[in-house]
């Protein structure tokens, strides 16, 4: 016999009717009996950068005080990001981030991340505060590489159209991960759309949207910089 409440509730007399369960509290059931309270690793090994996290676990990096879980697989995905930040270190006049985006995000979706992401204390370089009117502009983001730790890649529909097009992102992009320096992170679209367009950035393990808000993919990648 199986519980009938993942499909049919146990509420509305649905309890009564279980074969299971028949007969006991409904309050001794609820809605998160049933689903997981951990976020799904966005790995690029996935159909859509999901997959099972298994139970909730706290890396080596998260503060004991941290608000956000992380599962399993998500800490081991994320532990060679740590690795690569911890044999760099804290440099002077450095970022912790330079965030690759799509021009047509730049006021948008990029600049919310940027902005969740400073709340955090991580600082980012973000062609829309650190390119001065007027200066060169490839010129400025090859400096903006040259300060920063490590990458962090917004993957948005537009973002897939414009490495497509082989313009300024798709530049960003290949020097990021030429250096083995770059998280992703997919809005609004799936692992399998950014592996058709590139197989090398689907590739990689990263966050994605479908699991966690904006606001808890920042407090992750803040953990995960912070030294």
């Amino acid at each position: 016999m199986r519980c009938t409440a993942p499909v049919r509730g146990h509420t509305g007399g649905g309890g009564a009717n279980c074969p299971v369960h028949g007969g006991r509290s409904r309050s001794s059931y609820s809605r998160s009996s049933y689903t997981s309270s951990t976020p799904r690793a966005s790995s690029g090994g996935g159909s859509s950068g999901g997959g099972g996290g298994g139970r909730s676990t706290r890396p080596r990096w998260s503060p004991t005080n941290s608000s956000v879980t992380y599962s399993a697989d998500e800490v081991a995905a994320l532990d060679r990001y740590r690795r690569q930040v911890e044999a760099v270190g804290p440099r002077a006049k450095s970022y912790d981030l330079f965030l690759c985006h799509a021009w047509d995000d730049r006021r948008e979706t990029a600049t919310e991340l940027h902005g969740l992401l400073e709340a955090q204390d991580v600082s980012v370089w973000f062609s829309e505060k650190d390119i001065v009117l007027g200066t060169p502009f490839m010129r400025e983001i090859d400096k903006g590489l040259a300060k920063t730790r490590i990458g962090l890649a917004l993957i948005t529909p537009a973002f897939l159209k414009r490495i497509e097009g082989g313009g300024v992102s798709e530049k960003e992009l290949s020097e990021l991960l030429a250096r083995d320096q770059l998280i992703p992170v997919a809005h609004g679209v799936t692992y399998d759309e950014i592996r058709a367009v590139s197989p090398l950035l689907g590739s990689r393990n990263g966050f994605s949207t479908e699991d966690d808000s904006l606001e808890v993919v920042a407090k992750k990648i803040a953990e995960l910089v912070a030294v």
